[in-house]
């Protein structure tokens, strides 16, 4: 016996056009937001970490009390027959101000 299929042509056109309109509307925001840029002064200090945690203060910033954290971490890891190199670096700045009511 063979088997009723228009009960399910319309569920078969919402699906469809659901999924175009998803389509059309990815298409559209990634064609219209910005890309971005790489700042080549960051990579370079990225870099120029050693690996490892640093926590320090910059003897010519004591006035605002700002302290520097780095890290890094550079390893290579083989797994299944493939070599994968990670390099991961963190940089952040914590600044606190005391400021006049």
């Amino acid at each position: 016996m063979p088997l009723p299929l228009a009960p399910l042509l319309p569920l078969a056109v919402r699906l469809g056009l659901v999924a175009s309109t998803t389509w059309a509307v990815s298409r559209w925001v990634r064609s219209a937001t910005y890309p971005g840029r790489t700042d080549q002064r960051a990579e370079d200090a990225l870099d120029d970490l050693g690996e490892g945690l640093s926590l320090h203060r910059p003897a010519d910033r004591a006035e605002d009390r700002q302290t520097n954290a780095t890290a890094r971490l550079r390893r290579v890891i083989r797994f299944r027959g493939r070599t994968y190199e990670v390099d991961a670096g963190l940089m952040a700045r914590l600044r606190l101000r005391e400021r006049e009511e």
